[in-house]
């Protein structure tokens, strides 16, 4: 399902995320389904007010394995 973010410029992980939200850069966020609900927050209220495509994926593991990390990410974004 998340194939597509192997070779998509993106940005792994909450702070380089939220930089990139905050600058406009971003095209869709993808957030695990098991991220800590407080620590995304400011990242989907970002993404609502500017109107970027969210997409959950089913864990930080999961999320971090389409990303070629040996580590689970909460938070993926997919540059413009």
């Amino acid at each position: 399902m998340l194939d597509f973010l192997k070779n998509s410029k993106k940005t792994v992980g909450l702070k380089q995320s939220l930089k990139a939200l905050r600058k406009g850069q971003v095209k869709t966020a993808i957030i695990a389904r098991d991220a800590d609900e407080r620590l995304i927050k400011e990242v989907l209220d970002i993404c609502e007010r500017d109107s970027i495509e969210v997409i959950y994926a089913e864990g930080m593991k999961e999320l971090g394995k389409a990303c070629n990390i040996d580590v689970g990410a909460s938070v993926v974004c997919v540059l413009k």
